[in-house]
């Protein structure tokens, strides 16, 4: 790191858990972050201020005035403009020295078999069970670590799936792709705004958790928060044997 960096993480540097080593871990980092609405839009700004070297966006979505309740990487500048774009912008703006990338697509397969191979740590800040399966698979392929969050109404989770980890459950485990779900969205149900800061804002701090290699992240665990009475609840979650998605990987 040179002077500059030095001053600009003295917090993080002081902290012994992260440290100058822990730091330089995070600046040759690359993140990606799937959608930049609520959860994306808490996480990628706390990615970018800590100092993770690169960081990527994606998302095919254009801002609206209804989003900016909530998301707040926006301004009503933004509205019309693609989120990725607007995303980037406002990461660079925070900090200049870190790349950020934005990819103006919605996830698939053949996408993220592209990105992943350089990836770190994948967060999925998206909104629906299809595009989390498509995630979450990929991510079991490329063996790259997964922090998945969701966000609605008044009531959020947040858990980390780990392929590198021989005893970590993938999403799939939890929520069988073979099952159907209801799909639910903000547009038809509500969400409370600070939700997604205090998931995405999780999200954040276990991406750099499962980076720099400190502490105890997620895996085996799903947090539940309940926004009516600020309650957190924690769930224990294990490998499904026969997982139609990590059993073969495992």
């Amino acid at each position: 790191m040179n002077d500059e960096q030095l001053l600009r993480y003295s917090r993080h540097l002081l902290l012994e858990e992260i440290d100058v080593e822990g730091q330089e871990k995070l600046l040759r980092s690359h993140v990606l972050v799937i959608g930049v609405g609520g959860l994306g839009s808490a996480a990628a700004p706390y990615l970018a201020a800590a100092g993770v070297g690169h960081i990527t966006l994606m998302d095919h979505d254009q801002v609206e005035l209804t989003n900016l309740q909530r998301q707040i990487a926006h301004t009503e500048n933004s509205i019309g403009k693609n989120k990725a774009d607007s995303g980037a912008a406002f990461l660079q703006g925070l900090n200049s020295g870190i790349r950020v990338e934005a990819i103006q697509a919605k996830a698939t397969g053949s996408l993220l078999d592209d990105v992943l191979p350089s990836v770190d740590v994948v967060l999925d800040c998206t909104d629906n069970f299809s595009t989390r399966h498509l995630i979450n698979a990929s991510c079991v392929k490329h063996a790259t670590p997964l922090v998945s969050g969701s966000a609605l109404r008044f009531d959020g989770q947040i858990s980390v799936f780990d392929p590198r980890n021989p005893t970590s459950p993938c999403y799939a485990c939890i929520f069988s792709p073979e099952e159907s779900f209801e799909e639910v969205s903000c547009a038809s149900m509500g969400i409370f705004s600070p939700l997604v800061g205090i998931i995405g804002t999780m999200q954040a701090a276990q991406a750099l958790q499962v980076l720099i290699g400190f502490g105890e992240t997620l895996v085996g665990r799903m947090l539940l928060w309940n926004g009516r009475n600020t309650q957190i609840d924690e769930i224990r979650i294990s490998r499904n044997p026969d997982c139609p998605v990590c059993s073969k990987a495992h």
